[in-house]
């Protein structure tokens, strides 16, 4: 993929994500984006690869990749709703529920339940929606701490992601000192990978330590994520992105993707660094574009250390709901030709598929299984690995 801009509209989206269903329940969550069958259909591009600098390394702390706990309610909720297509504000989730029950919900009506409680009173504002909300419990979320060491020893840190529910994800900013790092202005900016629930819904949780962190958005946000970001607390102006490769220090940058997303989410953005001497290095928040396309964009459009891919972090989005079935051993295939060194996987990728990285030999980097986390065989809550 160039770094030409494709256009697609808001119609497109609706017709993208129904093909998508034809090939598979899943298909417009990025499954098919792994397949061979979507690579031979990318056109052959020039490589016309783009400085954006080196750093020295790249640590990543998993805050949070329990995005929710239970999957049959998460996916039952879904369905009973309507669908993959259902917008994500009306499906009467915390903390957009209004208490009317699946299908019912409103941003509008969740909202005002508790937007005057919006970002100090968190424990309140939950309370309150969750008795209004489907599966209360469910709700956890994804969010990491990257810190980018500059070729000079200067340690930058990041946010990507900032998960879904305020109770959780406050818990886990405590448990990895990030609230005291955002008070004491640490963190520099946030990156929201794309608008689902899981990696965006808890932004109220980020402002309540810093309202004023710069702030970057994948383009195609929805007016009610807008509005949300204001009724999160937020004092300061979102970056909206709009290029597909955006340089943010030397060795960092993001890179957007404008694929249609489940629940009527449009976007995503993931981040690359050019690590010294290793080479390559990608981190997504879900990977909705799929591996291929991720990979093919940085090959195309990137300058980095040996011409070579070397790490790997994030959610992958194979097997999110833990199911499989053995057409999709091609999809780890797939991963294969890039020769990564270091593999860090989580979330959507899925332990089932952690567990095929490991038994085709690829140097999965594992965990500890700690706080929830239900596999060893990836990056849990609390774990740490860095590139570099």
């Amino acid at each position: 993929m160039s770094d030409e801009k494709k256009t697609i509209s808001r119609r497109d989206f609706v017709k993208g994500a129904a093909t998508g269903l034809v090939a598979g329940a899943f298909a417009s969550m990025g499954m098919y984006s792994y397949t061979p069958w979507a690579y031979a259909r990318l056109p052959e591009k020039k490589r016309t690869p783009q400085d954006f600098g080196t750093c020295r390394s790249v640590r990543v702390t998993n805050i949070s990749e329990t995005s929710w706990f239970n999957n049959a309610h998460l996916i039952g909720d879904i369905n009973e709703a309507g669908g993959l297509l259902v917008n994500q504000y009306t499906l009467n989730w915390a903390p957009m529920a209004n208490g009317k029950g699946s299908a019912k919900g409103s941003y509008e009506e969740g909202i005002s339940t508790i937007k005057d409680l919006l970002p100090h009173h968190l424990e309140k504002a939950w309370e309150i929606q969750k008795k209004l909300s489907l599966h209360p419990d469910n709700p956890g979320g994804f969010s990491c701490l990257l810190e980018v060491e500059a070729l000079d020893g200067t340690v930058r840190k990041y946010l990507l992601d900032t998960g879904w529910s305020y109770e959780w994800m406050d818990a886990c900013f405590k448990r990895e000192g990030i609230d005291q790092m955002l008070r004491n202005r640490e963190i520099e900016a946030l990156f929201i990978s794309h608008e689902h629930w899981d990696h965006f819904w808890g932004l109220p949780v980020t402002m309540k330590y810093d309202n004023r962190i710069p702030l970057y958005l994948h383009n195609g946000f929805y007016k009610e994520g807008l509005q949300y970001v204001k009724d999160s607390g937020y004092k300061g102006a979102p970056v909206i992105l709009d290029k597909t490769i955006t340089p943010i220090i030397p060795g960092m940058a993001v890179l957007k993707f404008d694929v249609p997303i489940i629940n009527r989410v449009f976007g995503e953005t993931s981040l690359a660094f050019n690590v010294k001497d290793k080479g390559l290095v990608l981190i997504s928040g879900c990977n909705h574009q799929g591996i291929l396309q991720f990979a093919d964009l940085a090959y195309t459009s990137l300058k980095y250390d040996n011409d070579k891919f070397y790490g790997i972090y994030g959610g992958l989005h194979i097997s999110p709901f833990e199911d499989w079935d053995p057409k999709y051993d091609d999809l780890v295939i797939s991963l294969g030709k890039w020769g990564f060194e270091r593999i860090g996987c989580n979330h959507c990728t899925g332990h089932l598929t952690a567990k095929k990285f490991i038994e085709a030999g690829y140097p999965v980097v594992r965990g500890t299984a700690r706080f929830r986390s239900s596999s060893p065989d990836y990056l849990g809550n609390g774990d740490k690995i860095t590139f570099g």
